[in-house]
């Protein structure tokens, strides 16, 4: 009998929650996005539910939205990844750590330092998570006037992933002899000087930190564009999805892994995980109650902002309190305002309840209970939809609980999920290798 493929687990935990509403649910840790002893407790819970990944995002700059929907929102701040995953390493085992580190506003051999230090730290659990910031926000706290062009980030995060991934092959394995009678510390012969050169970077190295335990941290990515697939298909080693349904979804994947063996990678070398906002009821009815009080919290004026573009239509004149009238076409994205008015038709909601969804989390949901999860999740991963999930939850800590104590199991019933971490570091919970040092070994 084959053996059933089994599903990936990351938890998308920056902000702990993407619900603009999630800090005032009832229960709910208002705090909990900036207070260590919450994100502790969150990650111990994820490692009990066996979670492949703690996955943290970042911004660089407060996040560019009108002054009236920003006060509103709990991830106007928020820790520096790098300094809270490796605290968070020394509170917990198994679990994976992933960190996001931009290639447009950093330098790739503090990139290469960081994350080989997290992986230390962590005895191989780290991931770097490439981002090419594109707030204009950001550029102008690093002295810029202007974001870079798109295709320009696209070249130059192409160059920072070969600089960050030679500074990690600095050092063979077995460079550090130590032998204390001799005195010698390290063999020289094990020692590359990488010497770069490039459109945008010149890096010399070595990187003054041995290799990282898994050889590199595993690589992310979450660029949907033509430019994004393309570096995801040369590099990655995870994708953090953002398909809206199953079948964009399933083209997704597709052309991943297409693009994948045109490059010479086997498809099995890169997990996606799209991102999927998560609601757990005790029957279907009590998960859509809960989404409609969580949707509620989001202040209309904020959530009405949003609407209006992704509509590409001013919804201020529509009745709130009345059903979604026929929207016009426009050339707003047709994708995004399908799906909109699609969940406003199959829920029967109203402009307000809509607006309030969308200015919470438009994007791809399961809302049921723990048997209708796993059901949707099964059906994801069989008919190659995806890998697994970035899982986000409504609200914590009951959001996380109710996917731990609830989800979890049912998946471990069914063999698609582990009961127990097997190895110890990322790249064995992913069933990903170690890759060789490009100047020591022989792939």
């Amino acid at each position: 009998m084959n053996k059933k493929a089994q599903l990936h687990l990351g938890a998308f935990m920056r902000p702990v929650s993407i619900h603009t509403g999630a800090w005032r649910y009832p229960g709910a840790y208002p705090d909990a996005n900036f207070n260590f002893a919450h994100l502790r407790e969150f990650t111990r819970t994820l490692e009990r539910g066996c979670f492949d990944a703690f996955f943290m995002a970042d911004h660089l700059a407060v996040l560019n939205m009108p002054v009236e929907a920003l006060q509103r929102s709990h991830t106007v701040t928020s820790f520096d990844p790098l300094t809270l995953l490796p605290a968070l390493a020394t509170a917990t085992e198994r679990i994976g750590l992933i960190a996001t580190a931009s290639t447009t506003f950093e330098a790739p051999y503090h990139v290469a330092r960081k994350f080989a230090s997290l992986d230390w730290i962590s005895e191989g659990r780290a991931g770097w998570n490439i981002v090419t910031t594109s707030n204009p926000d950001a550029a102008l706290n690093f002295g810029m006037d202007d974001h870079m062009e798109h295709g320009e980030r696209y070249r130059r995060a192409r160059e920072f992933y070969d600089v960050v991934t030679g500074l990690w092959d600095s050092w063979a394995d077995d460079a550090f002899v130590r032998d204390v009678d001799s005195g010698r510390y390290f063999d020289p012969d094990k020692l590359h000087v990488l010497a770069h050169k490039g459109e945008f970077l010149s890096v010399r190295g070595p990187l003054n930190i041995a290799r990282p335990v898994q050889g590199w941290p595993v690589i992310v990515q979450a660029g949907a564009s033509e430019a994004g697939r393309q570096l995801a298909a040369e590099t990655a080693e995870v994708i953090f999805g953002a398909a809206p349904n199953l079948q964009a979804a399933r083209e997704f994947y597709a052309d991943i892994k297409s693009r994948m063996r045109q490059v010479g990678r086997p498809p099995d070398r890169l997990k996606i995980l799209p991102a999927c906002f998560v609601v757990v009821g005790d029957t279907v009815a009590d998960a859509r109650r809960r989404r409609l009080h969580l949707d509620s919290l989001v202040h209309y004026d904020s959530g009405l902002a949003s609407l209006s573009i992704m509509l590409g239509t001013d919804a201020s004149r529509f009745d709130p309190d009345a059903p979604l009238p026929e929207i016009p076409e426009s050339n707003q994205s047709r994708t995004s305002r399908a799906m909109i008015v699609a969940a406003a038709r199959e829920e029967n909601l109203t402009v307000r309840q809509l607006a309030q969804r969308v200015g919470g989390y438009p994007g791809l949901s399961m809302v049921g209970t723990a048997k209708t999860i796993a059901d949707e999740m099964e059906e994801w991963l069989e008919t190659q939809g995806s890998d697994g999930f970035n899982v986000m939850f409504p609200y914590l800590p009951e959001g996380l609980n109710d996917f731990v104590d609830r989800v979890v199991p049912e998946l471990q019933r069914r063999g698609i999920f582990r009961t127990r971490y097997v190895g110890r570091t990322l790249r064995e919970h992913l069933g990903l290798p170690r890759p060789p040092n490009r100047f020591f070994e022989k792939a």
